[in-house]
């Protein structure tokens, strides 16, 4: 199985020493197995508001995947795929969500491209459960996925 984690887990990571220790541990763990969507790199780089904040995201986080060839990206077909999603969702719960939520947007399109690749996304965030009905075979899971037998073999 493949995973990426979502904007929120590396959030968790940055402001809190014990939930860092918990992704550093996932990774250690499972990271022939971990790429980094584009999206929530580009979500990680709006958030970086110093220069040493975005030294440390580049350095920390987007080089060490990008060096192992493990970002991966919304095809055009997910773009319009997610507006497809965001639609349906808008239609089930009214216009007004995207006003509320504008971060919806990214999420559809990160729910998305993680089902076009094949890759689980591990989140925190609730609305990836109002996507999941409009993203079939999109899979996400709650941090961590805790048992090792999930993880495939490297042998």
């Amino acid at each position: 199985m493949k995973y990426t984690l979502d904007t929120n887990i590396f959030i968790d990571g940055f402001r809190n020493e014990e939930a860092q220790g918990r992704v550093f541990a996932f990774l250690n763990r499972a990271l022939p197995f971990i790429y980094l969507s584009a999206v929530v790199m580009q979500e990680l780089a709006a958030g970086a508001r110093t220069a040493e904040a975005a030294r440390d995201v580049q350095q920390g986080v987007f080089e060490p995947f990008e060096r192992r060839r493990r970002v991966f990206a919304p095809s055009s077909a997910a773009f319009a795929e997610s507006g497809r999603v965001l639609a349906a969702l808008a239609a089930n719960e009214g216009w007004q969500m995207l006003d509320d939520k504008p971060s919806l947007l990214n999420d559809a399109l990160i729910a998305v491209s993680c089902r076009e690749q094949g890759i689980t996304l591990i989140t925190k965030d609730g609305d990836f459960k109002r996507l999941s009905p409009f993203v079939r075979g999109f899979r996400y899971a709650a941090p961590w996925p805790s048992s090792s037998a999930s993880l495939p073999r490297t042998e």
